[in-house]
């Protein structure tokens, strides 16, 4: 299956979230929610950022890659509160979903992501050519890998030297690959 194949969703709802197509409107939203924040940035595969600009440079790169196919980035917004606390790209490969996610500081601990990640994954496995959804993080990111677990994905091995974070350091880091497969 071409990764250009998959139509995305224009929106999609949980119990307690909407997720909707990112868009450059939402650059101030998001600079001022977490694209600043060092602790928020920590695993991540980009830096902190130190203006508005970077933060409107990556959501009209989100806009591009949605329109060619490659990358679907949604913003989550709670259903009861004005304003996105997070992101989550869907990128289509081959047979398999890739899933990348990051939540504000302040909507941390509270289940949020999982229920985002389970929905999004539990979409794109419904889909013809789709038969894995999977996600990685960094050793070191135990909330990360508690997401993907709390999502239903399984532990599948330590991908080695796979991933630059560089608020870490500037080498491939080791990293986590958990997956869920059509079935389970």
């Amino acid at each position: 299956m071409a990764a250009a194949s998959l139509t995305p969703l224009p929106h999609l709802t949980t119990a307690r979230l909407r997720l909707r197509p990112a868009q450059p409107a939402d650059a101030d939203a998001l600079f001022s929610a977490y694209t600043t924040d060092p602790e928020v940035a920590r695993f991540m595969v980009w830096r902190p950022h130190r203006t508005i600009e970077e933060t409107r440079a990556y959501l009209r790169a989100c806009a591009d890659q949605w329109a060619a196919g490659i990358c679907f980035t949604y913003l989550l917004e709670e259903m009861d509160r004005a304003g996105p606390i997070g992101a989550i790209a869907l990128r289509p490969e081959g047979t398999s979903a890739d899933f990348g996610y990051v939540l504000a500081r302040a909507a941390w601990g509270q289940g949020l992501m999982p229920e985002a990640l389970r929905a999004l994954g539990d979409w794109a496995l419904a889909q013809e050519g789709i038969w894995r959804a999977v996600a990685t993080c960094d050793v070191a990111n135990r909330a990360s890998a508690r997401v993907m677990e709390k999502a239903g994905m399984r532990f599948e091995g330590v991908l080695r030297r796979h991933t630059i974070h560089p608020n870490i350091q500037p080498e491939p880091r080791d990293c986590r690959l958990y997956a869920r497969v059509r079935g389970d």
